[in-house]
């Protein structure tokens, strides 16, 4: 054996064997993916934290290093399936993708086209250029129900989760769709955690850049430029740009995306660290239609599309797509702080900020005569067409989490911490007029007033919330660091608001608004049966509050959302293959449900109470021959447990299958990769589910595929890894639906549990998925 001691790394060479570890609690540093827990058998322990176990590396002081080796543990890779699942230790499920199978995929991924496999997520998306967002259902909820986070931190959720980061920026997304870290800072996790984690700055000078062009006229450039180590300061940076364009795969209309991601990296002799990350993006895409049952069938049986028109120089132009229009610019700044105070003392800070301005249009029809006028008092003629907008004149989305960890001995980690939160929305639906309608197509759209001088406004709110919340935790580890339990509390001080500012104060709903105080318990408990086996038990609870934006389409303020979920596990692993299975039970009080309004606007109300227990199966090998295979598979029992109350009566749904929750969800996937040549097939199946809440509109279950190939040539000059891959979506060209855009009441007429009559409703509206689209990638390393 051969041992090479540096400042900040060890290289070790045993029988073949190159050993690269970073000195430093991978689990605690600032940045680290606590949903993952990173730790393995042979852990590393920074300076400044005492190590629980007996640890492969014991420093003695900064140059005297003894080492030990396990060639087993050293030779199993984390990933199995091709980067298409990950080994976890985390005493709750973890499910991931990781940066083998997200840099096969196309650059125009967005983050919901790159976990579509996972057991636990049935993925909608809208178009095939990553720009439009989507939806997904999990474990009978919805996206709404889900925390996405972005480097520890909530960000964009799911419908402009292209907003966020640019796929060459990640190098993970993991989901723990039944927990969340006592310091996450979330609310909205009754469905689990999305976490994306940001690429860590390069120690070397370079950069990255590719260009893919493909179906629906689909062009995207991107660069990105690493610093490397600049001097001995130990600070490292990276920025990227990129700009993609598209034309709608379906109707008239083209799509803009231009994105800027930094990222920079302090690292400290002691192990402490800051990491930054900002990103902005523009946005300028369209606010699609979304098909109907009948426009569907239609679409699938003629042919004939439903989405948004051309310019018609005759009046009708509500659907011309210029007058459906969403444009919104968002920036987001996050910066973990790790500091290691003492050996047994660290403190974790992390400050965000996140803003989006922009609106969303859609047109109304045409004015009348003498109806408004413009900003230079002259009347505006009838016949114009006209415009309403759901405007944030501004979102921001300030906080910051505070924790502190101490080791009371050797066996128990103890925290303590605080998140502050404050969210704050003015939202105006403004009027204006578009002259597409009468002259020539995309003038911008032009204010206007009513008679009495007043801005046209539909309607103008101030909504938000802000939070206190503190939380204890104790982690203990015994028997050889086999057992290990998690128990923690969190406290949580919400006030939430909707003020309708065109309303009197003696108008009704002109203020609604709630406080609430929620205590959320936790217990995790881990026990390693052995160097391959690992069973786990875990249960929480958590609360979910309604969207403040999405109250002004109710009447009434909704109920806090409550949960209590349950999860029993087993996983196992060898240098073959990986295996995880976990059995979920959840009880949900006041079903919080998300509405489609159209014009990409979502309402809130309570739905009742809901049950939903299932099991997720993962099982993934290592590379046989280089080909790595991937199988997933969820059964799931979704029941409402209640009557839903409905104008001074009740819907008839005790008992019936809750919407969207597919019962049976599988996937099966294949990666090959000999260095040069690789590959990736993906195979998803949906099996039929409830729309509406009376049951009465079901969706068919469907299949959806990719295929990823590709060549990585060798260096030349300065281009480290000149690559080139082809990405196909839709094989087989299905037309099919995915999954409804919100949840309906009902489609038919029915009766409520009064007697009387309920009228047939319009049913859902759904995601179809886009038709058969190829992307071609060249890119390298420089």
């Amino acid at each position: 054996m051969q041992i090479f001691s540096l400042k900040h790394r060890l290289f070790v060479s045993a029988s073949g064997i190159l050993v690269l570890a970073a000195l430093h609690d991978t689990a605690r540093c600032a940045g680290a993916a606590p949903v993952g827990d990173l730790r393995t058998p042979d852990r590393v322990v920074a300076s400044g934290h005492k190590p629980h176990v007996k640890s492969a590396l014991q420093a003695q002081n900064k140059e005297n290093i003894d080492v030990t080796s396990n060639r087993q543990s050293v030779s199993l890779s984390v990933d199995g399936g091709g980067g298409m699942m990950r080994r976890e230790t985390a005493a709750y499920s973890v499910q991931t993708v990781t940066k083998q199978f997200i840099d096969q995929k196309s650059p125009t991924s967005s983050v919901l086209d790159l976990v579509k496999t996972m057991p636990s997520l049935n993925v909608s998306s809208a178009d095939t250029s990553g720009m439009h967002g989507g939806g997904i259902e999990s474990r009978g909820l919805t996206d709404a129900d889900i925390a996405i986070l972005l480097d520890g931190v909530p960000a964009s959720s799911a419908g402009y989760i292209d907003q966020n980061v640019d796929s060459e920026n990640l190098e993970r997304i993991s989901v723990s769709p039944s927990a969340s870290a006592l310091e996450a800072p979330v609310t909205t996790s009754a469905g689990g955690v999305m976490r994306e984690e940001t690429l860590t700055p390069s120690h070397r000078m370079g950069g990255t850049m590719d260009f893919s062009y493909g179906t629906n006229n689909l062009s995207r450039e991107f660069l990105r430029l690493q610093s490397g180590d600049i001097g001995n300061t130990g600070v490292r940076f990276y920025v990227s740009g990129s700009h993609t364009h598209a034309r709608q795969w379906m109707g008239a209309g083209t799509n803009d995306r231009q994105h800027i991601d930094f990222g920079l990296q302090k690292d400290f002799q002691n192990a402490s660290s800051i990491k930054l990350y900002f990103s902005w993006n523009n946005n300028q895409i369209m606010v699609d239609n979304y098909a109907t049952e009948e426009q569907f069938k239609a679409y699938k049986h003629t042919g004939a599309g439903y989405n948004r028109s051309g310019y018609s120089a005759t009046g009708g132009n509500d659907n011309y797509w210029k007058n459906n229009i969403s444009h919104f610019n968002t920036v987001f700044l996050v910066m973990p702080v790790h500091v290691v105070l003492s050996r047994k003392l660290t403190l974790d800070v992390t400050p965000y900020f996140y803003d989006a301005l922009g609106w969303d249009s859609w047109g109304i029809g045409q004015s009348s005569a003498g109806q408004y006028s413009l900003g230079n008092g002259s009347a505006l003629p009838g016949g114009q067409q006209l415009v309403q907008a759901w405007n944030a004149y501004s979102q921001p989305d300030v906080g910051v989490t505070a924790k502190l960890g101490y080791d009371i001995d050797s066996h128990n980690h103890f925290s303590v911490g605080y998140w502050y939160a404050n969210n704050f929305s003015k939202i105006g639906f403004p009027i204006n007029v578009s002259y597409s309608g009468a002259t020539t197509p995309g003038n911008p759209h032009t204010a206007l007033y009513t008679a009495d001088g007043k801005r046209a406004l539909a309607g103008l709110t101030n909504t938000g919330y802000e939070i206190h919340s503190i939380f204890v935790q104790d982690e203990a580890r015994y028997l050889h660091n086999k057992l290990r339990i998690i128990a923690g509390f969190k406290f949580m001080m919400t006030n939430y608001w909707m003020k309708n500012l065109l309303a009197s104060s003696s108008t009704s709903n002109a203020h609604l608004g709630a406080n609430s105080t929620v205590p959320l318990p936790q217990l995790s408990i881990s026990y390693d049966i052995d160097d391959h086996s690992q069973v786990y038990v875990h249960g929480e609870g958590d609360f979910r509050q309604p969207d403040p934006s999405a109250i002004q389409a109710v009447t009434g303020m909704p109920k806090n959302q409550y949960s209590i979920k349950e999860e029993l596990g087993y996983r196992y692993h060898d240098k073959y293959v990986m295996l995880d299975l976990s059995l979920f039970n959840y009880n949900i009080t006041n079903r919080l449900m998300s509405t489609y309004l159209g014009g990409g606007v979502f309402g809130t109300a309570n739905a009742g109470n809901q049950t939903v227990r299932g099991f997720d199966l993962m099982v993934a090998a290592r590379p046989i021959h280089h080909f790595s295979p991937y199988a997933s598979f969820e059964y799931l029992h979704a029941t409402l447990d209640s009557n839903v109350p409905y104008g001074g009566s009740y819907l008839r749904t005790k008992g019936y299958e809750a919407p969207m929750a597919p019962k049976v969800m599988a996937n099966f996937g294949l990666s090959y990769d000999d260095t040069h040549f690789f590959g990736n097939f993906a195979l998803h199946y949906a099996s039929s589910q409830s729309v509406t809440l009376t049951g009465d509109q079901r969706m068919p279950g469907y299949v959806t595929d990719s295929l990823s190939v590709g060549y990585r040539f060798k260096p030349f000059s300065f281009l480290k890894s000149p690559t080139f891959k082809m990405n196909f979506q839709n094989l087989t060209g299905a037309v099919v639906r995915t999954g409804p855009v919100g949840i309906a009441t009902n489609a038919t007429q029915g009766q409520l549990l009064d007697g009387t009559t309920l009228a047939a409703g319009s049913g859902a509206q759904f995601y179809v998925l886009p038709r058969f689209s190829m992307t071609g990638t060249i890119s390298t390393d420089f």
